[in-house]
């Protein structure tokens, strides 16, 4: 082991935070080693939108489901796939742009998820801690019009960031085991069930043991009880309206 894989071995998710700032100088430097993501054929089709602001962090707080690390949090993240450089880039060379089609859109997604986990790691490993929203997605028109962001970019996912506050830091919470989820030569859809089974003995464990928040749920019950419904069904008619495209 190194320092490195001990940082990601001990990834939690963080919702409350101390009292204190996060310079600028040091954001700044966590992103500029944060670009060095891997990112493909050198688009970076990334942005990332820095809000401090008490009242805009309110404000993005209620459009999220009214999460309130998102308000605590001395920095709140907006992580964008963003296809608006490319486009620059297009009209600069006279060239047409076909950014409508649905690789533009995959290629921005895992661009920017490339570039968040790395901010995350990064700042783990200073001593900071963080959690990934996926609500910024609930109300993205809202949030668009909030942080003026143009056509061809959307926002995928935020993030809180700051100084753990250590007495009120959650249990790591298990993963599935390596097994379930490493499959050598070909897929093997025969061993997921047992994996499965095994997992839920274990997260119920976990559900019922933890220090808060105890229930009494499997990671099947769990996870199935999320589309049981169709989830976000706006974000099609919004990704088409922000020049993203299916095509």
């Amino acid at each position: 082991m190194n320092f490195l894989m001990d940082v990601m071995g001990n990834h939690r998710s963080i919702r409350r935070f101390l009292d204190k700032d996060i310079s600028p100088e040091l954001i700044n430097r966590i992103f500029e080693v944060s670009q060095w993501a891997s990112t493909s054929n050198h688009l970076q089709a990334y942005s990332v939108i820095v809000v401090r602001g008490a009242e805009k962090k309110q404000s993005l707080s209620g459009l999220c489901g009214n999460q309130e690390h998102i308000i605590e949090c001395p920095v709140f993240l907006v992580f964008c796939a963003d296809l608006n450089r490319i486009k620059i880039s297009h009209e600069i060379e006279n060239k047409p742009a076909h950014l409508h089609t649905v690789e533009p859109l995959l290629v921005a997604t895992v661009d920017v998820a490339l570039f968040g986990q790395n901010v995350l790691l990064a700042s783990e490993s200073l001593g900071l801690g963080g959690v990934f929203i996926g609500g910024i997605r609930n109300n993205p028109d809202e949030v668009c019009r909030l942080l003026n962001i143009p056509d061809h970019v959307y926002p995928v996912f935020g993030m809180c960031l700051g100084y753990p506050d250590k007495d009120k830091m959650n249990e790591q919470k298990p993963r599935l085991p390596v097994t379930a989820i490493v499959h050598e030569e070909e897929y093997d859809h025969e061993k997921l069930r047992g994996l499965i089974h095994e997992y839920n003995d274990e997260m119920k464990r976990y559900y019922e043991t933890r220090a808060t928040g105890k229930r009494s749920q499997t990671w099947t019950d769990y996870v199935s009880d999320l589309y049981m419904q169709p989830r976000r069904q706006h974000m099609s008619k919004f990704l088409e309206g922000k020049k993203f495209g299916f095509e």
